[in-house]
């Protein structure tokens, strides 16, 4: 009897498989929405296609190191500007939560949190709502105060636990 189980089980499971493939579409990855815009005349994205969905969180990592601890700013890497590529502007766009936001899309099928837009924008973010998101000022959309005090690790921590202290 649990041999009979075991296989039936087995059975099933395997045939599960060939079914999400279908539903997948080509079978190895999810729908995901089109870009709106090319990167240049001759590359469609900053990176070519395969490598984005292997490399795309290297880069949004770089560029976050890049930009946070030496203040360069550039737009290849950007998440706004993937965003702003990526990403609808229509007012019921989907919103990072939704698996049909550009992002979410392989996120969810591939079970990975994202934690990117609880501080940044799901959505494009026009120039017109903000002069200094204007591509041409890209680079400085961010102010920063170099005179203020530079924090150690424990004291972000801390204020990333909602300013509990772990001593």
């Amino acid at each position: 009897m649990t041999k009979r189980y075991l296989s039936i089980v087995t059975f099933c499971l395997l045939a599960v498989v060939p079914v999400r493939a279908l539903l997948a579409g080509d079978g190895l990855y999810p729908e995901v929405p089109k870009a709106k815009a090319r990167f240049s005349d001759t590359q469609e994205c900053v990176e070519p296609l395969e490598d984005m969905r292997k490399n795309h969180m290297e880069y949004i990592l770089h560029q976050r190191d890049a930009t946070v601890h030496e203040g360069i700013r550039t737009r290849q890497h950007s998440l706004v500007e993937c965003i702003n590529c990526h990403v609808s502007d229509a007012a019921d766009a989907a919103r990072a939560s939704s698996e049909k936001h550009f992002c979410s899309s392989c996120h969810s099928y591939a079970s990975v949190k994202i934690d990117c837009f609880q501080c940044h924008a799901d959505r494009p973010v026009k120039s017109s709502d903000n002069p200094s998101l204007a591509p041409s000022a890209m680079s400085h959309h961010i102010k920063h105060d170099h005179s203020a005090e530079v924090l150690t690790g424990k004291q972000l921590r801390a204020l990333a636990n909602g300013g509990a202290n772990d001593e």
